[in-house]
């Protein structure tokens, strides 16, 4: 990935060209961009990982993923064939790391980690290195991305890949290779094995392609603060064959000669070509090369069209994997929605107002990452493209279909706040506190000191001198590189501007303390409501006798509580009277109970009874016939109620 490198420096201080990035994060590494808000989500993530008990859907990933790999196979031609290929991963996960709340969630929070490191990359690149770090940094703090890098499901990895897609779509338009093309067919399969639904990001995608392919990525996709013509290989005129890898002898020639990451050759180095109307030479990356001495940009629009025709080609190729893979999956898992979604009410204008607060998993969190993402937006203008679709547009098409069918779950739009957080990452950028004290003269910069009237014209950059020698850089050239003035330190600079958007990702982080607190009890959602099955196996851990049985109730709900016994009581789970064909023999999450409760529970003379919800008479709660077996042949001895779930002993 080294040439997903986030913003490139304008060019040496010794040539007079005012630097692009604030001094105190072009003074980090590259790798700190994004490598710093990756370890900070991973800290965050870790902490606390297997204090809550897993919730119903990763009791589900549990009892899929420690099946055989028959059985697993049988089970996705049932139910849950969308997060099938989720299943089989962890299955091999679990063979080796076990199946311990923390060992379960763990590659969750590692996809969490990676996927602020590519969000702050992203930023980088999109916008600029600040932008990149401060929404990288954004992203490790909302509760959003503790939840899900906390739970033993496929969001995490969805919200990685979705990030890492668009970041490989943004190399290839730029520069497309073949093999920028392949990672990019690669990361969209992926994705859309792991979450169908994260597939709405290619109507973004889909957006973005096609306007680089009508104008060019300027303004799109290009790096922040440089035209195309400014770009290193802007000059040469790219081969016509998309497919073709670019070879070192058929790039741009970059000389940094103490200048790193200089997006172009300073004309101290190399001479320029004739100049453009606008009176300002063209500097030729190439000096004796077939373009030296001759107006390059007249070759240009003979494979302007060329070009957009080989880009959308490669865009559309890269596509077909994706849909060879997926469009089998989604046709199963199409004829399973009836079962798999039946709890899901139909989507409403409502929804749309609660979806910042609970994509966020917290209110006034949401609110406030929403806010500065509309910031971003109106800051970046055209350059918010990308981004904004990729928020805006997944939401819309997941609304628009939950209208009409089942569909709307907010949780399967997580993949979409990274891009939120590039967008607030952009506005945090600009963000400033207080402004500095008025300077007097006396202390007051050179340039500062100039009299009132029309400001002095900014010294040439090196590119705009003919050709020759290097022109020597100017006093007020000099004294703006020699050393930090007041102003690049005070708090309106840009090292100011970094303090004040840390600032702001610290308030952030305070804001969803309460809820970070919350997700780390429990994972339901309300949190209000949660489900105690650890507490319950343990009241019958504590209590169980040799011949005891167990008996559930419902046996047909989203609550497993079955499931929730099995993973805490392992080998010690009491003999489940009336399962005629378990989970794993009914190829699906529920077992299957015998027709005549009162025969299979013959000769029982003490029943384990666990019911959903809090109640006062468990054996009231229990319907059909085999609440009338359980009470005609059995008294209730104890009653041990629990959040969310309810135990009772019964005997004859």
């Amino acid at each position: 990935m080294g040439e997903l490198g986030g913003e490139r420096e304008r060019a040496c201080d010794a040539a007079g060209v005012r630097r692009f990035g604030p001094a105190s994060v072009r003074a980090l590494p590259g790798w700190a961009v994004w490598v710093t808000p990756g370890l900070l989500t991973l800290v965050v993530t870790l902490a606390g990982i297997g204090h809550a008990q897993p919730w119903r859907d990763e009791l589900a990933t549990w009892s899929a993923a420690t099946r055989p790999l028959s059985d697993l196979a049988r089970m996705t031609r049932t139910i849950d064939a969308a997060t099938g290929p989720y299943y089989l991963l962890m299955h091999g996960w679990t063979a080796i790391a076990g199946t311990s709340p923390t060992a379960l969630r763990l590659p969750s929070a590692l996809a969490m980690a990676v996927a602020a490191a590519l969000t702050a990359r992203l930023g980088a690149v999109l916008v600029g290195r600040r932008a990149g770090l401060l929404a990288g940094l954004l992203f490790a703090v909302l509760p959003v991305t503790s939840r899900y890098g906390q739970e033993a499901r496929p969001y995490a990895l969805a919200t990685l890949l979705a990030v890492l897609a668009t970041l490989l779509l943004v190399e290839a338009l730029r520069r497309p290779t073949w093999r920028r093309w392949a990672g990019y067919a690669a990361a969209v399969a992926a994705l859309g094995l792991l979450h169908l639904v994260a597939l709405t990001l290619l109507a973004a995608h889909a957006v973005v392609v096609l306007l680089t392919t009508a104008h060019g990525p300027a303004g799109v996709v290009d790096p922040p603060g440089q035209s195309r013509a400014q770009m290193p290989d802007a000059s040469r005129p790219r081969r016509r064959h998309l497919w073709r890898s670019t070879q070192p002898r058929d790039r741009a020639r970059v000389e940094h000669h103490g200048c790193h990451g200089a997006p172009q050759t300073p004309t101290a180095f190399h001479p320029a070509t004739r100049s453009n109307a606008g009176g300002t030479p063209r500097v030729s990356p190439h000096p004796g090369s077939r373009e030296h001495g001759t107006d390059a940009p007249e070759a240009e629009p003979q494979n302007v069209t060329g070009e957009a025709r080989e880009t959308l080609a490669g865009w559309l190729l890269a596509l077909v994997p994706a849909v060879v893979l997926v469009t089998p999956l989604a046709l199963v898992a199409r004829g399973q929605r009836g079962r798999q979604l039946d709890w899901v009410d139909p989507a409403r204008l409502p929804d749309l107002a609660a979806l910042p607060g609970a994509l966020a998993q917290s209110g006034v969190v949401g609110g406030f990452v929403l806010a500065l993402a509309a910031l971003g937006v109106a800051r970046l203008g055209r350059r918010a493209l990308l981004p904004a679709a990729a928020v805006l547009l997944p939401v819309l098409l997941m609304f628009a279909a939950g209208t009409m069918v089942p569909l709307w779950v907010t949780r399967y739009l997580v993949f979409t706040v990274p891009f939120a957080c590039v967008l607030a990452g952009a506005a945090l950028a600009a963000a400033r506190v207080t402004p500095a004290p008025a300077r007097t003269p006396a202390t007051a910069t050179p340039a500062e000191a100039t009299p009132a009237g029309p400001a002095p014209a900014e010294p040439a950059p090196a590119e705009a001198t003919p050709a020759g020698p290097a022109r020597t850089a100017t006093p007020a050239a000099a004294g703006r590189t020699a050393a930090p003035t007041e102003a690049e330190q005070g708090p309106t600079s840009p090292r100011g501007r970094v303090a004040a958007g840390i600032a702001m990702v610290v308030l952030a982080g305070l804001l969803g303390l309460p809820d970070q607190a919350a997700l780390r009890r429990t994972h339901e959602w309300p949190r209000s409501a949660p489900v105690d099955y650890a507490g319950a196996a343990g009241i019958i851990r504590a209590g169980q006798r040799p011949g005891d049985a167990i008996v559930y109730s419902p046996r047909d709900g989203w609550l497993f509580p079955d499931l929730g016994m099995a993973y805490h009581l392992g080998s010690r789970l009491p003999r489940d009277v009336l399962v005629v064909r378990d989970q794993r023999q009914d190829a699906s999450l529920w077992a299957v109970e015998c027709d005549d409760p009162a025969r299979c529970l013959a000769g029982v003379n003490r029943v384990w009874l666990v019911v959903t919800g809090r109640r006062a008479d468990p054996l009231a709660a229990v319907p059909g016939a085999k609440g009338d077996a359980l009470r005609a042949g059995y008294t209730v001895r104890q009653v041990w109620p629990r959040p969310g779930i309810t135990v009772a002993l019964l005997v004859r």
